[in-house]
């Protein structure tokens, strides 16, 4: 399917902001771990959560599923080996994940994913897994999906690479419930804000962690994970390209359901808004906010002078090379925009429309259709589809605030 996108002078109205994926995919597995039943209100229905559900049924949780949430009865701290390979579908956060859960189980564990998921890096994370009892192996000898893990998982030490956050809310997430205590020494961490809201959710669970200034983890062994009801707050991440669009086309919108104090890391996107409207040379670094890189790109085609995102590099492993794809399209419609090893130079441009790639990755897709709301002209994307990853219903919810944005059978 295509996203359609003209030229839109005014955005009205209000728009309720999806639930967080990060936070739904975290309560979903703690809570298929735990010992008891869970209750998840206002949980995600995207394809990525419905990937974890899926895989959290294979290790033997059972999920209800609710018109608004979820009750799940989880396997006490003892997964039980998948009669399948997982396949996580598009789902990076499931795959890396899964990864070290199934790494409990006693007997091999296959997971894999779509073309997009077999070119994610995950030889760090299979590193440490071997340091911590568990041998792994990529099936393919490329580092990357499908991954072959045998079990069990027995505490240790390791030292993680940490240039996906994932990784080591993986490790922090299943070391837990190993029979051993556990020491992780992390070296270049990113987006630390998803750590915070990694052992805010072990807290909450009952579980003990202790770090030394996001370097050093000492997990005590064989804890128990609480069953707990939990309310998945809204989605920063998803909220941003609602607080472009209205930045760009000059428009008061009524967002609703975002809360300030929540840890999440896509809650700069306010100060990043601020920063474009206040000044005319920005340098906006992204290192704990990776995901916002495909919507800040586009705000700063439309700011006054020069824009400098920074410290990003590892945009580069998520969907797509989101930097690369980010400089690529956006030059397409005109902008002014140079890539660098890290991030991106963005001058501002008067953007036309023209038909661009979305990159199977539905961050790139949003990102291009809200650039296409102040374009000169019609913008087309391709694989329209993908939104449902994380923005279940993007299109509508645009609709709705008067956005000239339809889909279109390919």
């Amino acid at each position: 399917m295509k996203i359609i996108v003209r030229h839109t002078d005014k955005l009205h109205g209000r728009a309720n902001v999806p639930p967080s994926k990060s936070h739904t995919h975290r309560a979903i597995i703690l809570a298929s771990l735990a010992s008891g039943i869970s209750i998840i209100r206002n949980p995600l229905k995207s394809a990525d959560c419905l990937s974890t559900m899926k895989a959290c049924q294979a290790i033997g949780a059972q999920i209800k599923t609710e018109k608004t949430s979820l009750m799940i009865t989880g396997v006490r701290g003892k997964p039980k080996t998948p009669d399948k390979v997982i396949d996580v579908g598009n789902s990076g956060t499931t795959l890396r994940f899964m990864s070290v859960i199934v790494a409990h189980c006693n007997g091999k564990v296959i997971l894999t994913g779509d073309e997009s998921i077999q070119q994610r890096p995950i030889e760090p994370l299979l590193r440490s897994l071997n340091d911590l009892g568990a041998k792994t192996k990529a099936i393919k000898d490329n580092g990357r999906p499908p991954i072959a893990i045998q079990g069990i998982l027995k505490g240790g030490k390791t030292t993680l690479e940490g240039i996906s956050s994932q990784f080591l809310s993986g490790i922090l997430i299943s070391c837990p419930i190993a029979a051993s205590d556990s020491e992780i020494h992390v070296v270049k961490l990113k987006s630390k804000p998803y750590i915070d809201m990694t052992l805010q959710h072990l807290k909450d669970s009952g579980v003990t962690i202790y770090h030394d200034n996001y370097s050093l983890y000492h997990i005590p062994k064989r804890q128990i994970i609480r069953p707990r009801q939990y309310i998945v707050p809204a989605d920063y991440s998803s909220a941003a390209f609602l607080l472009a669009a209205a930045n760009i086309t000059k428009s008061n919108i009524d967002v609703v359901g975002l809360d300030w104090h929540d840890v999440q890391g896509d809650k700069i996107i306010r100060h990043v808004v601020e920063e474009m409207e206040a000044g005319e040379h920005r340098e906006i670094d992204l290192g704990n906010a990776p995901d916002l890189l495909p919507i800040t790109a586009v705000l700063g085609c439309y700011a006054k002078g020069t824009t400098i995102i920074k410290n990003v590099e590892h945009a580069r492993f998520k969907e797509s090379d989101r930097i690369k794809a980010m400089a690529t399209e956006l030059q397409k419609m005109g902008a002014n925009i140079q890539e660098k090893p890290d991030g991106l130079i963005i001058q501002h441009s008067s953007l036309k429309g023209t038909i661009v790639d979305g990159y199977k990755d539905h961050r790139i897709v949003m990102s291009l259709a809200i650039a296409g709301l102040r374009a000169n002209g019609t913008t087309e994307i391709n694989n329209a589809e993908v939104t449902a990853v994380s923005y279940p219903g993007f299109v509508e919810t645009m609709q709705n605030l008067k956005a000239n944005i339809y889909l279109e059978k390919s």
